[in-house]
């Protein structure tokens, strides 16, 4: 599998991860050993897929208010679990992963939310992770404005 490939199955298994966390309630060692039991991934998605979950969580206090911040009249609390979700994975990439383009780590984002949440969620989500990328000063080296 591509690194490409393997790194969107392991953003769509960390979007399942987090998403079980708050959904069951349970521990996140008993919420990533079920999620592996059931759904095998490769070695290369599944550690990506495990730093996405455990950074975004590490990190979630800092996201969820860089998401407030962005996200004009909507609480995180009250966003849909997947629009929150795939935002709080895509602002950890944005905030940790200088490696990922920030067009990438933005697509990749709209793609989840459109293939698991509402008809509106692509759309939401592009226009806040855009706005954190931009509060963050997050470009990507292709596109930022040419000196000189």
């Amino acid at each position: 599998m591509s690194k490409t490939g393997a790194r969107s199955t392991a953003r769509e298994a960390a979007l399942q991860l987090l998403y079980a966390l708050e959904a069951s309630g349970e521990t996140e060692r008993h919420v990533v050993s079920s999620f592996w039991r059931e759904t095998p991934g490769d070695p290369e998605g599944r550690a990506y897929a495990e730093e996405l979950f455990s950074g975004t969580l590490a990190r979630l206090e800092n996201i969820d208010e860089r998401i407030r911040a962005a996200s004009d009249n909507w609480r995180v609390e009250r966003m849909s679990r997947v629009d929150r979700n795939v935002l709080r994975l895509g602002t950890y990439e944005l905030l940790e992963r200088s490696d990922v383009p920030r067009a990438v780590i933005i697509d990749e984002a709209i793609e989840l939310a459109k293939r698991y949440g509402s008809e509106v969620s692509g759309k939401f989500v592009n226009g806040v992770l855009e706005r954190v990328a931009t509060e963050i000063g997050r470009t990507d080296p292709d596109t930022a404005p040419n000196e000189g």
